[in-house]
């Protein structure tokens, strides 16, 4: 699983500009927000798990927090370390999100933005979770995002990959079992992964005995319409797209429908 993960983000794909332009800003501006909501006063050592080339690292640390990114991919981790010679106060090491060589109560918020996607095992995903609510400190938040279980379903209509039977194979499987596969390495299908139902992300948290203070869809029905992408560029405009989306966020119904979801949990007082 590791070897597919890595040379996924070593070889296929670049990570580093993925949510930063156009309209695929939406994903980080809209977790970028909900994160604010929840972290306490600053300044704050954030722990980001899976942080990938520092995409969050640096709006952190541009607002003054301390930043430890930890990364499977060494290429991820070779790019963070490039922030700090921005004069930013963010430092990268290779890790396990299942095994952090961290002590306990350490930081004062944790994110992990993409281990729980990249674990295909229920226990990995506990234990990464359990890890993150180890470091962090008593009623400390910690943030972790999921894939949906129907986000190729509704990616593939988006795309039209949809119409190829191979990748509606894809998408049967990661309907029933949530076990998303790419053997073959197919431009735009992803890598091996795990598609969650957002009633999995409550229970899992639960097991790695953290406090779940909400569950979220992140961008909603607007991430799969394109019409929308010369909207993002008018502030006005950004606006109602963005009020759009926090109108529905909580809503359970929907949730399911982003294709991103975000727990948002505490480590018991």
């Amino acid at each position: 699983m590791a070897g597919d993960i890595v040379a996924h983000y070593e070889l296929d794909y670049d990570e580093s500009g993925r949510i930063t332009k156009g309209y695929l800003q939406l994903e980080l501006v809209r977790t970028r927000e909900i994160v604010r909501r929840h972290l306490p006063r600053g300044p704050l050592r954030v722990l980001d798990v899976g942080g990938g080339t520092g995409v969050h690292a640096r709006w952190l640390a541009e607002e003054g927090h301390e930043v430890l990114l930890v990364d499977l991919v060494p290429r991820h981790v070779q790019a963070a370390r490039a922030l700090a010679e921005e004069g930013l106060n963010v430092t990268a090491e290779l890790g396990d999100a299942r095994q952090l060589d961290l002590p306990d109560e350490s930081f004062d918020a944790a994110l992990l933005l993409g281990p729980l996607y990249h674990l295909t095992e229920r226990a990995d995903r506990v234990s990464a979770l359990r890890e993150a609510g180890r470091v962090v400190k008593r009623g400390g938040p910690v943030f972790g995002a999921a894939i949906s279980r129907f986000a190729s379903l509704f990616d593939g209509l988006a795309r039209g990959f949809l119409f190829d039977p191979a990748f509606r194979e894809v998408v049967e499987r990661d309907l029933a079992e949530g076990q998303h596969r790419n053997p073959e390495r197919r431009p735009g299908w992803f890598t091996t992964a795990y598609f969650h139902h957002p009633d999995e992300l409550l229970r899992e948290a639960a097991d790695a005995r953290l406090t779940t203070v909400e569950i979220l869809g992140v961008e909603g029905l607007c991430g799969w319409l394109a019409q929308l992408t010369h909207r993002w560029e008018d502030p006005e405009s950004r606006e109602v797209i963005l009020d759009s989306l926090r109108a529905v966020e909580s809503e359970p119904s929907l949730r399911g429908l982003s294709a991103h979801l975000l727990l948002v949990a505490r480590r018991p007082e």
